[in-house]
């Protein structure tokens, strides 16, 4: 049974049972203290809480989910995976316990010919928390399974919580048999590997305080309204129907592998260590394919950085496997044909997700060559000193040009020396423990959304600001502190949640208005509008007079400038994007925006800066639409007609059933977008691009003012531009070649000051030469030169002063201050180097001193640092170590 057509059966059976289908959200989680969708129970987390009331009684969803906690044991394991699919079917206070477990077991049990799963009951164990007689009973009653297979385990396993006071309550889990070839007797209870969890049913009935760990917490009571979550494993399903061992061999994962293993001439199954290295590939190709289709580019933080990590653990995987060229265009193609049944997004978009993968492989090919010429020297170093490569080295590497620990004690091992690994995971260690207290502040800085779980229930906010600036309306909720109180006093900051209201809360690029709330006896300021759960807006104000009370009038008031301003601003979003896409071609698709009164910003998925030529054109297609006065038209309507009419729906984005489609110029420029605009393209009033830049390897942001503030750009520049024209005593027209000319003379005559300044210090030579000291074995000549023009000066002096030392053993270190920075470079004889002296050994001697780093071969070698005053020290701890 394929993995498509598990889902369509799970879908199917709880349809005809009631539930509302609900499609899978995206990857991109809504929780702010999740980075992911990491469980199909996320989206429902609102409704489940009770923080915003279900829109149905009972739903049912395959959720893509994506978990990276365990990513070493991917490969590993039979059934760790970093992109998963979550089957639940959830009840918001309508059926309990029976009803969960009776369609667990009717589902399970049916035969395939039926419609069902068709699993053997006699394949089947069941777990109920230890104290859950209700559960044990029901399965008793429900299904046909012997007493001896409904095993009772402890709060660890089978009890319920976030981890945080609020919902929970017992679970039962649902095991499958895989035999006795898989290992001992005795049930799910033994822990063993041989039994497969399936399906989890979550019986959240009881409120719960005071949680001190999974397993200690104070049960307040019974919930008002008793709800269920279940998840059944998609992937765990599948290679149990499709008689696999694995979820790496089950039809949406093994033709990757297998193309792997082609590309790779490996046969699947003949090596552990590179069936490990085949599964990574699979299912991180999966994974990136999945992310990248929710508009996840790779980056060097948070989302992007995971993506990142993944799809560098292919290469890494691949070149493991001993295939060294690039391999995405061979495996992505792949995983896209297993994938699109279930999710035909892949297919569409696989030009976006393709020429962002292909990307970010050719930067890290290109990295893992830096990488390699900076491995292969300190692999030198130290097979002459006869050490390890250093920790603090194999940490660079890693964190900083993502070069993989695996390679480089590959590298190490084949020069036969090995890698200090104990300073590297001490630093590896250091770097988590900041990344947890960096997520633990952030956490800890997020206000608890349960504050505002009681006046969600009180309906949902009305925004009324797309057709009015004012709005009447009555405070329903104040928020002070996290606290909810009855008053907000003068000088206060205070959050306002109001039943209607005219100000713009901040949402799909566009920041917040700006305005006040005003009301009898008082007036707030708006400092910031946002919604923190779905349909909530809260205002967050500074009372400037008198006091703000419960269920009093209030009245707001958006500031004119500002939303005229913000109009434009969005507005001039979508006509550079329509701009962007006519000159670069339909590739170009949206990435993220930003835009305020007077300024935009556009992020979109192109490999390539921008030149100033094809800015120019952007441009100037941007600034015609405005000329020609294109209207503006915003239509709301189901999110599937506006897919039909071609309406563009943004990467990363959420969209409801319901969707705002805004037309600039018919299909010119059409996109769902819930922002406010202007009524025609005229009122943007002009668009300057001001910058264009790398976001990362496959995507480039454009940056622009907007209306009035694009007007008084160009008068700055102008003012400018007569400035330069008044000075040089030159016409506007002839300005550039006159700035080209003295730009020319300039560069001329910094070149005959440097020829200078090398002729100067080669005049020192004898002078240095005659100066060498006898340090042990040894003809030594250290000397500071002072201010020099730059390092090559410096260096292009030691090699005529080693010149001059002969046949001798000799060291030349010489040192001086270029840009205001240290620099110190030896050099040694090919008689020094046979008795011992290493020049890369001597600079990072002088490097620590001066605070920084250094290294090269035993011929010639460079080093720096941060303290100019500390060279004198730096050279005599030089000869120190001569002498020793």
């Amino acid at each position: 049974m394929q993995t498509a057509e598990i889902q369509r059966r799970w879908l199917d059976f709880f349809e005809k049972r009631g539930h509302t289908v609900v499609p899978s959200a995206s990857l991109v989680s809504d929780d702010p203290s999740l980075m992911f969708t990491v469980a199909g129970m996320v989206p429902f987390v609102p409704y489940l809480s009770g923080l915003v009331p279900a829109p149905y009684d009972r739903a049912t969803s395959v959720q893509k989910c994506i978990r990276t906690n365990d990513i070493e044991e991917v490969g590993k394991t039979p059934r760790h995976g970093t992109f998963f699919q979550m089957a639940g079917n959830f009840s918001f206070g309508d059926y309990f316990k029976e009803g969960a477990i009776g369609f667990a077991w009717e589902l399970l049990t049916t035969s395939e010919e039926e419609g069902g799963l068709g699993f053997d009951p006699n394949d089947l164990w069941v777990t109920v928390y230890e104290d859950d007689d209700e559960a044990f009973e029901l399965w008793q009653r429900l299904s046909t399974l012997p007493d001896e297979r409904i095993q009772r385990l402890g709060k660890d396993t089978n009890y319920w919580s976030t981890g945080q006071p609020g919902p929970a309550g017992p679970c039962s889990e649902i095991f499958y048999d895989m035999g006795p070839e898989y290992g001992i007797d005795g049930g799910p209870a033994t822990d063993d590997d041989r039994y497969v969890e399936i399906w989890n049913l979550v019986f959240m009935q009881y409120q719960v305080a005071d949680v001190k760990s999974k397993t200690e917490f104070t049960i307040l009571g019974e919930l008002p309204k008793k709800n269920i979550d279940t998840g059944l494993g998609l992937e765990r399903v599948a290679f149990i129907k499709q008689g696999v061992d694995n979820m790496y061999e089950i039809d949406q994962v093994r033709p990757v592998l297998d193309r792997a293993a082609e590309l790779a001439g490996k046969t699947y199954g003949a090596s552990h260590e590179d069936d490990v290295r085949l599964r990574v590939i699979a299912d991180h190709v999966r994974s990136g394919l999945m992310l990248l289709a929710d508009g996840v580019t790779p980056s060097n933080e948070g989302r992007g950085y995971i993506l990142r990590r993944l799809l560098r653990r292919v290469v890494r995987s691949m070149r493991l496997l001993g295939f060294e060229g690039p391999s995405f265009a061979e495996l992505f193609p792949v995983s896209r044909d297993a994938m699109k049944s279930a999710y035909p997004a892949v297919e569409r978009d696989f030009d976006f997700i393709s020429r962002a993968a292909y990307a970010e492989e050719r930067t890290f090919l290109r990295t893992l060559a830096s990488g390699s010429q900076i491995l292969d020297a300190a692999v030198d170093a130290a097979k002459g000193a006869g050490t390890s490569v250093p920790g603090d080295t194999a940490f660079l590497l890693h964190d900083t040009y993502g070069f993989p620990i695996e390679l480089t004690l590959e590298v190490a091992e084949e020069a036969g020396i090995g890698v200090d690994r104990e300073v590297f995971r001490s630093l590896m260690q250091e770097q988590r423990d900041r990344a947890k207290a960096d997520a633990k502040a952030k956490k800890g800085q997020r206000a608890d959304l349960s504050v505002y779980k009681e006046l969600r229930g009180l309906g949902e906010t009305s925004f009324l600001g797309y057709d009015q600036l004012e709005a009447e309306s009555r405070v329903l909720g104040i928020v002070v502190d996290g606290v909810p109180v009855q008053e907000a006093h003068e000088g206060q900051i205070a959050e306002l949640v109001l039943a209607e209201t005219a100000l713009f809360a901040e949402g799909g690029g566009q920041d917040s208005d700006q305005g006040t709330i005003v009301g009898d006896g008082f007036t707030a300021e708006v400092l910031d509008v946002q919604k923190p759960v779905p349909g909530l807006i809260v205002h967050t104000v500074k009372v400037t007079l008198g006091t703000i009370g419960l269920d009093q009038r209030a009245e707001t008031r958006v500031d004119h400038d500002y939303r005229r301003g913000a109009n434009q601003a969005h507005s001039a979003t979508h006509v550079v994007h329509a701009a962007l896409r006519q000159v670069l071609g339909s590739n170009a698709h949206q990435a993220g925006s930003y835009n305020k009164a007077g300024y935009m910003r556009l992020d979109f998925t192109h490999s390539d800066a921008l030149s100033t030529e094809t800015k120019s054109e952007i441009e100037e297609i941007s600034n015609l639409a405005i000329r020609s006065d294109l209207e503006v038209v915003t239509r709301e309507m189901a999110l599937d007609d506006a897919k039909a009419l071609g309406a563009m729906a943004l990467f990363g984005e959420k969209y409801g059933e319901r969707v705002r489609v805004v037309d600039i110029g018919g299909e010119w420029s059409r996109e769902l977008c819930a922002g406010t605009h202007v009524g025609s393209s005229s009122e943007v009033g002009m668009i300057s691009l001001i910058s264009e830049s790398s976001v990362g390897s496959t995507n480039r942001r454009v940056e622009s003012l907007v209306g009035f503030e694009a007007f008084r750009n160009f008068a700055a520049e102008r003012a400018i531009v007569q400035q330069l024209a008044s000075g040089l005593k030159v016409p506007r027209s002839e300005l550039v070649s006159k700035v080209q000319d003295l730009g020319g003379q300039l560069r001329a005559a910094e070149k005959r000051i440097a020829a200078l300044e090398a002729e100067r210090l080669g005049q020192r030579v004898p002078e240095l030469v005659a100066g060498a000291e006898r340090i042990g074995a040894f003809s030594v000549v250290s000397s500071s030169l002072g201010s020099v023009g730059s390092a090559d000066d410096i260096r292009g002096l030691v090699i005529k002063v080693r010149e001059r030392l002969g046949a001798e053993p000799g060291v030349v270190v010489l040192a001086g201050e270029a840009g205001g920075k240290p620099v110190v470079i030896a050099a040694t004889t090919a008689a020094g180097r046979e008795s011992g002296a290493k020049a890369g050994q001597l600079v990072r001697v002088a490097a620590q001193v001066l605070g920084g780093g250094g290294g090269g071969k035993d011929d010639l070698a460079q080093g720096g640092g941060t303290d100019p005053a500390k060279i004198g020290e730096a050279l005599a701890e030089i000869r120190r170590t001569l002498a020793g």
